[in-house]
């Protein structure tokens, strides 16, 4: 019946590692693979999903407005992002005095999402490309 051991497994069971390269041709065939019969089909290369770090920056820019109070502004910020509370109390403290405070610079997505949050907590942010 082939390479068995004293056991009767065949002998990759048994310790012996296996040929990687014959066990994935194997495979190969067992699923459809080329035999060498007939007509092989082109398998279409995996493309990666783009990675964050190589993805253009946007900046989330919190406004000052009149409604909310400072700390409930230094709260929401400490939630809705990975500030630590002295930078939190900085950007509020820098868009009270000029209008404007730049939160985070981070991929499209995640600044799309950053100004849904403030929004839903009742706080104004824009968001624009990081040039």
């Amino acid at each position: 019946m082939g390479n068995e051991n004293m056991c009767g497994q065949p002998e990759e069971v048994s310790g012996k590692r296996p040929d990687l390269f014959n066990l994935a041709m194997n495979a190969e065939q067992a699923e459809g693979g080329d035999d060498g019969g007939g007509t092989a089909t082109a398998t279409r290369p995996r493309t990666a999903p783009p990675r964050l770090d190589k993805m253009p920056l946007w900046k989330v820019l919190l406004h000052n407005d009149s409604k909310n109070e400072m700390g409930y502004v230094v709260e929401t910020i400490l939630e809705l992002t990975s500030l630590n509370p002295q930078a939190a109390l900085i950007r509020m403290l820098e868009a009270h005095k000029s209008g404007t405070a730049l939160l985070v610079a981070t991929h499209r997505e995640h600044a799309e999402l950053l100004q849904e949050q403030f929004t839903s907590k009742g706080l104004q942010t824009t968001i624009e490309p990081d040039r």
